[in-house]
């Protein structure tokens, strides 16, 4: 149904709860999750942890709801009278037919200007290096003097110079006094921080300053101190607010403390460990001298041991050429023992292999006698063959024809005559006969 068009005989009646899921419907459909300003009236936490509020500007006012789950991620109180902006979800409630905002989270107003700035500046400076590590400087171990960079009445001092001095109080302590806080202080910072480091009075330096909201921290997050804190060739520790808090100042600084008291602690050793350290390296280095004594000791016995008076020093000498002669001697003659029984196996295995030239002679002559007969029979047969062949050869022989009375015919160019029509008459013929030829001329033909 359109509650915005009805027609005029329309006599359908809705009740209160159906007109109110209708509109819950409509605006829940309509109006999108957003961001609300306004100042925080009448605000209640309940025992289940909902906070309930009022959300109002000079000309109008929203009833709120945060739930439990909601409330419990921020880590601020509100209350009334702060100026917020929430990111909510506009809804309609049907029990009482209240419209309100569903609020998502929370945000002190102006914080998203803040905040977007931060990540700004973050991104810039980041894409020219100046965050990277290998531009970061190490801190020294044992400082001649430690300088300080903070606020003379704020408590971040008193708590870092309290543990200097129980740390180690011989350190002598710089102080740079400047703002922490307020219009202009973060160009004071940083006029502090180079007059630091052009004094070169300490070998490092701690930034610090008590917690606080962003907007009391935001000193630390311009960039002209980002970039004092850069040029400086001083070691730089950053202890700037609580351990949730960052700033562009810890990014760039060569070390980041969680809490001022914490930088103060990482800026110089502590006297205590060092005589315990002090103490532990004298306990080993007394033990290893003393281990160091007993092997001398026990390397003097030893000589004292191997010294012996000359005349038996040569006595056991004698002895032992001795027994090496001995040892050599019985080496001789064991290996010229061995060396002859290499010369008989040699020997007889060299009777072994000669040869038997007897034997080697009848062999031949039967091997002579064998390719004798073998020749002739070779012999014979060819000559069998060469006969016959030449018989053949006899009976193909057209001369052996002639021999018989016959004779070859054949015209002036050399060919065969076969038949009297390959002739003419008056023509002269060769004839060819068993011994001599003619030459012929035709007469008559039939």
């Amino acid at each position: 149904m359109d509650l915005f068009t009805f027609p005029e005989k329309s006599a359908r009646v809705i009740g209160v709860a159906e007109l109110n899921r209708t509109a819950r419907e409509l605006i829940e459909r309509n109006l999108p999750l957003m961001w609300v300003a306004g100042e925080i009236s009448n605000f209640m936490r309940a025992a289940s942890g909902h906070c309930y509020f009022s959300l109002k500007d000079a000309q109008a006012q929203v009833r709120c709801v945060m739930f439990r789950q909601k409330a419990q991620l921020h880590d601020w109180q509100p209350a009334n009278g702060m100026q917020v902006e929430v990111r909510a979800l506009p809804s309609f409630y049907e029990a009482r037919g209240e419209f309100q905002l569903n609020v998502e989270t929370m945000r002190r107003a102006g914080l998203g200007a803040l905040y977007a700035a931060f990540e700004q500046l973050k991104a810039k400076l980041l894409a020219e290096g100046l965050f990277a590590e290998e531009t970061k400087q190490p801190l020294p171990r044992f400082p001649r003097a430690i300088g300080i960079v903070t606020s003379p009445q704020a408590a971040a001092l008193r708590d870092v110079l309290t543990t200097l001095k129980r740390r180690m109080p011989a350190i002598p302590v710089f102080i740079y006094p400047t703002p922490v806080q307020g219009e202009g202080a973060g160009a004071k910072i940083a006029a502090s921080i180079a007059a630091a480091d052009a004094r070169a009075e300490c070998d490092v330096l701690i930034l610090c300053r008590g917690g606080g909201s962003i907007e009391d921290l935001w000193s630390f997050n311009e960039e002209v101190v980002a970039r004092a804190i850069h040029a400086c060739r001083l070691p730089v520790i950053c202890g700037v607010g609580h351990e949730t808090d960052f700033t562009i100042a810890d990014f760039v600084a060569d070390v980041r403390a969680p809490t001022p008291t914490a930088a103060a602690q990482m800026a110089c050793p502590n006297c205590v460990d060092l005589h315990q350290e002090v103490g532990n390296l004298y306990q080993r280095l007394k033990r290893v001298m003393e281990r160091a004594l007993e092997r001398r000791m026990q390397h003097v016995d030893g000589m004292a041991r191997r010294l012996v008076h000359p005349g038996e020093h040569i006595a056991n000498q004698l002895r032992e050429l001795a027994q090496f002669a001995s040892r050599l001697r019985g080496a001789w003659a064991h290996a010229t023992a061995d060396r002859q029984w290499q010369l008989r196996d040699l020997l007889q295995r060299v009777l072994a292999r000669r040869p038997d030239v007897d034997a080697l002679v009848v062999q031949q002559g039967l091997l002579a006698r064998r390719l004798n007969g073998v020749t002739q029979h070779r012999l014979d047969a060819l000559a069998a063959k060469v006969k016959s062949m030449a018989s053949h050869l006899d009976h193909l022989n057209p001369h052996a024809v002639f021999e018989r009375g016959y004779s070859m015919v054949q015209t002036a160019d050399g060919k065969i005559v076969r038949a009297s029509s390959e002739v003419k008459v008056d023509e002269e013929l060769k004839l060819t006969f068993a011994r001599g030829w003619a030459r012929a001329k035709i007469k008559e033909k039939d």
